[in-house]
């Protein structure tokens, strides 16, 4: 994944108070970022890898603006019990998830029950909230356009775990910390 290079100031975050944000306030913060010109402006994108930069979220939570291009994907992978929104900004995003909390330690493969797989569609504008158990793969599907989102994390993430995926058999390939980014 290339990186642009991070701005002079993280965007500032609505006024935060000294709890915890909740996941409303993690997807309102998402959906305003998505909105706004000026951050989205900020926003190199390169013609095939994914480009980031950091923001402040609200609360002392950690916020990403993500650009995607056609047929970029994230791979299967948590966000080490961190709970999390994101929404698109521009183009379109397809999540495959599970729907099924998975146990955040003590395995190394799982085999999953049918019916457990949920595909969504996410246009410009549509978002979503998950908490901290959320296991999810984000795919941009165009073959032609890019897609922008934003992602945003409480607490901020302390790991990533990566799975791979054999039809219903997920096993944790790599955990990664914020060293690795």
């Amino acid at each position: 994944m290339l990186q642009t290079s991070a701005p002079p100031s993280p965007v500032p975050a609505p006024s935060s108070s000294s709890s915890a944000p909740d996941l409303a306030t993690l997807l309102e913060f998402a959906r305003a970022t998505a909105t706004d010109p000026e951050v989205l402006a900020r926003l190199a994108l390169h013609p095939t890898e994914r480009t980031w930069i950091r923001l402040e979220g609200p609360g002392g939570s950690e916020a990403w603006l993500i650009g995607w291009p056609p047929g970029s994907e994230t791979g299967w992978h948590d966000h080490g019990g961190s709970s999390g929104a994101f929404v698109t900004a521009l183009g379109e995003l397809s999540e495959l998830s599970l729907v099924m909390p998975l146990p955040s330690a003590g395995w190394r493969s799982l085999e999953l029950e049918e019916g457990v797989d949920r595909q969504r569609t996410l246009e410009a504008g549509r978002g979503r909230a998950f908490g901290p158990h959320h296991v999810h793969q984000v795919i941009n599907p165009s073959a032609t356009g890019h897609a922008v989102s934003v992602h945003v994390y409480h607490p901020p993430l302390p790991q990533l775990r990566r799975y791979a995926r054999q039809g219903d058999v997920l096993s944790v390939a790599a955990v990664e910390t914020q060293e690795d980014w």
